[in-house]
């Protein structure tokens, strides 16, 4: 089994604690509905959002994947910090045992905010992740990102 990280940085307009809000901590119902094609539904399997809870999202026609169980890893209100961990569903590819990401936002000078993104893919076997593969999902999470940017722009009281 290999590990490889891999992080990345995005910036919003919208200050961090909006954001978080609205990405993470009502992440579950709001984006389904802003991303229909991107996310389906979004279940609770065990749990209800703390630490140990798992829940299932079911993909949008709109993805290549079915559906997946994240588990909450870690979650801190107050630093803006939320980690997860992918254990089950397609986007595993029979090939990774998990991934885990940790999702830190910050003030950015601006006013708004910046998203660091620690992703962390757990291997099987030899299996080597494409350095390829990592970008055409992020791609796919940024779009997320910049829709739920969007949204909290046009609807300030969100």
């Amino acid at each position: 089994m290999g590990v490889f990280t891999f992080e990345s940085e995005v910036v919003t307009a919208i200050p961090p604690a909006k954001m978080f809000k609205a990405c993470i901590l009502d992440g579950d119902k709001l984006i389904p509905k802003i991303v229909p094609k991107a996310f389906k539904s979004v279940e609770y399997i065990q749990g209800n959002g703390e630490p140990g809870s798992i829940k299932k999202i079911t993909f949008g026609e709109g993805s290549q994947f079915n559906y997946m169980k994240e588990k909450v890893e870690a979650i801190d209100k107050e630093n803006m910090v939320y980690s997860y961990s992918v254990i089950e569903g397609d986007a595993l590819m029979n090939k990774l045992e998990k991934i885990t990401y940790e999702i830190k936002l910050e003030p950015s000078p601006s006013g708004g905010s910046i998203c660091k993104t620690t992703s962390k893919y757990y291997t099987i076997g030899e299996f080597e992740i494409k350095e390829e593969a990592i970008k055409a999902g992020k791609e796919k999470t940024l779009g997320i990102f910049k829709a739920v940017e969007a949204y909290l722009l046009e609807n300030p009281d969100a």
